[in-house]
């Protein structure tokens, strides 16, 4: 055995209560789940989660794990193809699309932390800087709520691109929709970015009629305007409508996100992360971006994303989604600061860059 042999893979769940009830046009809640997986070579570990349900712990501990231990922490590539073959017959989208990520970015951060170096310059770092967009605007907000938020991304943090839910009841509430896209676009004023996301909320007429009507708001980004598996409705949303139309959040392997280039669907692809297959699938699905001369996004989770963020030549931005910046901070030490719109991960931290802080993550822990 080398001294960089895995030596034990833990996996913890931590359900948070939201500091407000939250809702976009499809689903609400009021908490967060994160399934936290902590891989161990000697006394140097590695850190990767997911946002998932707890059955993602159980696929962890009961499948994935054996997998990976007793195996060299240099053999990431091995180990994620391993665990996806693993799943074949439980399927791999869902449920074992993030265990798989959460393992996954766990074992890039142990293997960069046992060549201490930053996880971004083990990739292959080709920027600094990675930007990001604001994220929250939940249609559960009221209108001073909506303002509060937005006036601390866009003037007290000068971040230069915000993103709101729209879509609300299931598409239902159009007049609703359209007055706070104008009370958004008020408050940011006309130098910021203004993104919607209507979390595949809308029938396609219903899409276009909706940005249609809000075309005095010049709105950028046009998310998920019909469901992501609408390949046809997104392509015919992109052609009628001005804003960028974006949508793969949903993604769990390359051939989801191939046909999603390769039929039109798209004018920036998204990916997670914390659902596609870890940092391992990230840097191949942002290869067949490259190919189609499309940009990649990444959504939420940005502490997740940055690294492999800095090493994507064709990235856009980064989504900083309220939920998650909110457990992140309360989680772990060496959390970024999005001011002026970008973050940066640490040149002089190995790894991530983050320290747990289990103490603080204690009370939240569930199973």
């Amino acid at each position: 055995m080398s001294d960089t042999t895995i030596d034990s893979i833990d996996v913890r769940v931590y359900t948070v209560p939201t500091d407000a009830p939250e809702a976009d046009g499809t689903l609400s809640w009021d908490s967060t789940t994160m399934v936290l997986v902590t891989a161990r070579s000697g006394d140097t570990y590695g850190l990767g989660w997911t946002y998932g349900p707890r059955a993602c712990a159980t696929l962890v501990s009961d499948k994935l794990a054996r997998l990976v231990v007793g195996h060299d922490a240099m053999d990431v590539g091995g180990r994620f193809d391993a665990m996806v073959k693993a799943v074949r017959n439980g399927g791999r989208p869902g449920i074992a699309g993030y265990a798989i990520s959460a393992v996954d970015v766990a074992l890039w951060d142990l293997k960069a932390r046992l060549l201490r170096l930053p996880l971004h310059h083990l990739l292959g770092a080709v920027r600094d800087e990675v930007p990001v967009y604001g994220s929250g605007g939940f249609t559960s907000y009221d209108e001073h709520q909506l303002r509060g938020q937005l006036t601390r991304w866009a003037i007290e943090q000068r971040i230069p691109r915000v993103k709101i839910k729209i879509g609300e009841d299931w598409g239902t509430n159009r007049s609703r929709d359209l007055s706070r896209i104008r009370q958004a676009r008020s408050v940011i004023g006309d130098s910021t970015e203004l993104y919607v996301d209507a979390n595949g909320a809308y029938n396609r007429k219903q899409a276009i009629r909706v940005m249609t009507a809000a075309s005095d708001c010049d709105v950028r980004w046009y998310e998920e305007p019909v469901s992501s598996d609408d390949l046809a409705g997104l392509r015919e949303i992109r052609n009628a409508v001005s804003p960028d139309v974006t949508a793969g959040e949903y993604g769990y392997d390359l051939f989801y996100f191939r046909r999603m280039c390769e039929t039109g669907a798209v004018d920036c692809l998204q990916a997670d992360v914390s659902r596609c297959g870890g940092i391992t699938e990230w840097l191949r699905v942002a290869a067949v971006a490259a190919s189609f001369d499309l940009q990649i996004s990444g959504h939420c989770s940005p502490h997740l994303h940055v690294h492999a963020a800095a090493a994507t030549p064709n990235l856009r931005h980064l989504e900083w989604f309220h939920d998650h910046i909110r457990i992140e901070s309360m989680f772990f030490d060496g959390t970024l600061d999005p001011a002026g719109g970008t973050i940066t991960p640490r040149p002089d931290a190995p790894g991530n860059g983050l320290t747990f802080r289990s103490a603080d993550a204690d009370r939240y822990r569930v199973g």
